[in-house]
């Protein structure tokens, strides 16, 4: 009878953890349904999140999105994660989303569970498994060598949960917005000079529209346009500003800006060195022969111009070697730089 009453006891028990868990899990998907986030207080974060049992995965940023923070990398995270979030939502199954749910904390509404979790940076992304207990650590994404942008968020959920979520961006209308302006510009351009359109033909100024397009596509701009990555990011442990990021996988707008600058320098000095042939061939022509160089207007003697191209080589193309290996730490080689 002892031994009857002790499995039915157990069997009851085992009844009311599923019903709570079954309660866990709809109260989840309530409050989802109007958004793809969940934003916890202290109570949802103890329910939800910490207490067992919980048979599905929960991503959870930690961010704070207060103006009176200082935390510029906050809020472009805080979109790619929402991207992430959003995709999820509408494009998984019902099967999926029932297993794999996201939410945020905000430092100005919940700093209790910063100090729970022994927090004072943001952002920073965890993984809460299902058979995560209270004292265990959850596994965090690393920003820094992984980046934040949606594609690594999504890498990182698959890795975690083994749930694989397709992200999808919302369209962005203002590149072709730039664009229609800037053809509309050139023809209304191109239509008050339409009786003088010898500048058409000008050979050095179509070699400088050509360079401009070279460098804005090997420095990354369109990369730019796409994800939106911040200017620039504090580093969490030094509070120093960096503006190359440390990863092959993500890049910052003031990163593009250098690397431009840079190629752009080599490539003067690679219009030096070619110019310096240029005017030893021209000594060798006829005197009155006309050229339309840009540098030739210059008078600089022939192999000076050929020493300033090749420092201008060999320095700035060192600086690119040197911007490659911050990013890509097993790199072996270098020039003049470290």
């Amino acid at each position: 009878m002892r031994l009857l009453a002790a499995v039915l006891v157990v069997l009851i028990a085992v009844v009311a953890s599923q019903q709570t868990l079954d309660e866990k899990v709809q109260n989840l998907v309530d409050l989802t349904a109007r958004q793809s986030i969940v934003k916890f207080n202290l109570d949802k974060w103890k329910n939800l999140v910490r207490m067992q049992p919980r048979n599905y995965s929960m991503i959870v940023m930690f961010t704070a999105l207060s103006p009176g923070v200082n935390c510029p990398i906050c809020k472009p995270a805080y979109e790619e994660f929402m991207i992430v979030a959003n995709s999820h939502r509408y494009t998984s199954a019902e099967s999926e989303r029932r297993k794999l749910f996201f939410g945020i904390v905000d430092y100005e509404d919940a700093p209790q569970i910063f100090q729970q979790m022994n927090l004072n940076t943001a952002p920073i992304l965890y993984h809460f498994g299902p058979k995560l207990s209270g004292k265990k650590k959850p596994e965090q994404m690393d920003f820094q060598r992984q980046g934040f942008d949606a594609d690594a968020i999504g890498r990182f959920v698959a890795d975690q949960s083994e749930v694989h979520v397709r992200v999808i961006r919302p369209p962005n209308y203002t590149a072709p917005v730039v664009i229609a302006l800037f053809v509309s510009l050139l023809l209304g351009m191109l239509y008050m000079k339409r009786n003088s359109l010898d500048f058409l033909l000008n050979r050095t100024m179509w070699g400088f529209v050509c360079l401009a397009i070279t460098f804005i596509f090997m420095s990354g701009q369109m990369w730019n346009h796409i994800r939106g990555p911040p200017f620039m990011i504090n580093n969490p442990q030094t509070k120093e500003p960096s503006f190359i990021h440390g990863s092959t996988q993500f890049q910052l707008i003031a990163e593009t800006y250098i690397v431009a600058v840079l190629y752009a320098l080599v490539a003067v000095g690679f219009i030096c060195v070619n110019e310096a042939a240029d005017q030893t061939k021209e000594k060798k022509a006829a005197a009155g022969k006309k050229t339309n160089s840009l540098l030739a207007l210059i008078n600089v003697p022939a192999n000076t111009l050929a020493i300033v191209g090749l420092v201008l080589i060999c320095v700035f193309f060192s600086f690119l070697l040197s911007v490659f290996r911050s990013k890509y730490r097993g790199y072996p080689y270098s020039f003049l730089f470290a």
